[in-house]
């Protein structure tokens, strides 16, 4: 009787571990294929987007299709970020499970508060959130519950293998909390510090630490910054004295470094995400990088 429990119980281990190995997830950013590579060990887990693109802006190209197409789950940051190609992609996949309102889609966006909403007649281009900004990825506190979020949408989707979610959450938590205390204590010396940003990248993260973004490099939300913008900008900056001008890695920063030029005033090219490919392919990792580089700046 022994032997016949021992092997129920792993012929068991072994259907959860593969139900979750089935599982194919697909992502609208890179943050999101980090953090379910975490939440769902096993699983298949792709990236529209990478951390040299900017995801308001991508081709509905049919590798895309190809691969949404054969995608039990979708998980997308949402607010309108991915509103210029998602929809097409859903459309032309034709796969019910990742519809709107279905279990398999994800827009993470509905189940947190988002920052710097604008009214819709303000909408201009697509950089232009009506809903808010949608980098939240960018707060540790907000990514604490997203994990929750997806961790139990994975487990409606995939209810065979919800101890291993569960699991993994739990795992998952226990080292991001320890990685919380570290990144609050860094958080500290840079609390009130200013900084001058190109658009609203960081704008979850300079909230989150405490600094103050005195000026944009864009003359209007969504307007690619211009020199003669920055030129105005010399006199606040000499006056205020930024311990940095903020861009990110997809962004042109000609106007950036013309006004670090001018001012003195460091320039930081910062990854806005994390990147699959490369050293910062994990989101503690992420977060220790960009609190290091704004530390080391001052």
């Amino acid at each position: 009787m022994l032997r016949i429990a021992s092997k129920i119980f792993a012929l068991s281990l072994f259907a959860l571990v593969n139900t979750a190995q089935a599982l194919t997830i697909f992502t609208c950013e890179p943050e999101w294929a980090a953090l379910s590579k975490e939440l769902a060990p096993g699983a298949k887990v792709f990236s529209a987007t990478h951390a040299y693109q900017d995801p308001h802006y991508i081709e509905a190209r049919p590798s895309l299709i190809s691969k949404i197409a054969k995608a039990d789950l979708v998980i997308c940051s949402g607010a309108g970020l991915e509103s210029g190609w998602l929809p097409a992609l859903q459309k032309r996949a034709a796969n019910r499970k990742i519809v709107n309102g279905a279990d398999g889609m994800l827009y993470l966006s509905q189940f947190i508060e988002t920052i710097e909403k604008h009214e819709t007649e303000f909408f201009s281009t697509k950089h232009v959130h009506p809903k808010g900004n949608p980098h939240f990825h960018l707060d540790p506190d907000r990514l604490s519950k997203l994990a929750v979020v997806i961790s139990q949408r994975l487990q409606i989707i995939d209810s065979g293998s919800r101890l291993i979610y569960q699991q993994a959450l739990a795992k998952w938590q226990i080292k991001w909390q320890q990685s919380l205390q570290q990144w609050k204590q860094q958080a500290a010396k840079l609390k009130g510090q200013p900084v001058v940003v190109q658009h609203t990248s960081f704008s979850y993260l300079i909230n989150w630490i405490g600094m103050d973004a005195i000026a944009d490099l864009e003359p209007k939300p969504g307007v690619p910054p211009t020199m003669a913008h920055a030129q105005s900008l010399i006199e606040e900056a000499r006056q205020k004295q930024p311990v940095a001008i903020l861009t990110n890695w997809y962004q042109n920063d000609r106007a950036a470094r013309w006004l670090s030029d001018k001012t003195e005033i460091k320039h930081l090219n910062l990854p806005a995400t994390v990147d699959l490919k490369g050293d910062i392919n994990n989101l503690q990792r992420l977060f220790d990088h960009l609190l290091t580089q704004l530390q080391e700046a001052q």
